[in-house]
């Protein structure tokens, strides 16, 4: 199982997610795997691709080399809308780009553009999922009615939903609609949608020693939001990956909160 340092939340399944995941959008090429293998080295367990970032193979290598255990890792890939109809064919040439013989977890990454195509795509990656090809599926991008469609129309919830998230974005509604529905809220763009020169961020992270950016992180995991920051620093891959150490006040939490106002 992932470090006790490591929160995770539950999925359907039997399903333990780790609530910092790294992603590496725009990570490709030499410099994808050394940043993968340096997110592995700093402490990550969960690495969130996609077959959109062309990056896989250089994932599945930096997975293989890291010498870590598979059961160890949470590995997230995500489908293409434009393969409505191939989904099959897209996780399993996934699966051979990764070298793994399972994800644990697949998103849908966009709606279709057709929407009557959300329910069918839906369909293929339960049936995916109960061939173990993947131990759980979600959506990406997805809106709360658009969830509401898939679970009317199969009975089957959504694992997760991730969407671009962070204190600047934060919604009460749609964080407790996910909540009541079932749904782990998954968080992308932590950073580029947020003020780190914030004077709420900067007072809060200099009342804990650590920088805003941390703080940002923090706040994702103590609302038990899972989220995935990116960089091909190594420096600041580290730096994100240290956010264990200090927790977050409830005062603190309803201030960052307030930003989303």
């Amino acid at each position: 199982m992932t470090s006790p340092e490591q929160p995770t939340v539950a999925l359907p399944g039997d399903v333990r997610m780790p609530l910092l995941g790294f992603g590496t959008w725009q990570a490709t090429g030499e410099a994808g795997y050394d940043a993968v293998l340096a997110a592995l080295d700093a402490g990550y367990r969960h690495i969130d691709t996609a077959t959109m970032y062309g990056n896989e193979k250089e994932v599945g290598r930096a997975v293989r080399e890291s010498g870590l255990r598979r059961e160890d890792l949470f590995v997230t890939t995500k489908l293409p809308p434009d393969r409505v109809g191939r989904e099959r064919e897209t996780i399993e040439a996934s699966l051979d780009a990764l070298g793994l013989d399972h994800v644990d977890l697949w998103l849908i990454h966009w709606p279709p553009s057709s929407p009557g195509d959300s329910i069918p795509v839906w369909r293929e990656l339960l049936a995916a999922r109960d061939e173990n090809l993947t131990r759980a599926v979600g959506v990406s991008n997805y809106s709360i009615s658009q969830i509401d469609e898939l679970i009317q129309a199969t009975e089957e919830t959504p694992a997760v939903n991730q969407i671009r998230w962070s204190p600047s974005l934060y919604d009460r509604q749609t964080h407790a609609a996910h909540r009541d529905r079932g749904v782990v809220l998954e968080g992308y763009s932590p950073f580029k949608t947020s003020d780190l020169a914030d004077p709420v961020l900067a007072r809060i992270a200099g009342a804990h020693d650590v920088s805003p950016a941390q703080v940002v992180l923090r706040w994702h995991i103590d609302h038990e939001i899972v989220v995935i920051p990116k960089s091909v620093t190594p420096e600041r891959i580290r730096a994100n990956a240290d956010v264990f150490r200090f927790s977050l006040t409830a005062e603190e939490m309803r201030d960052i909160d307030a930003l989303g106002g």
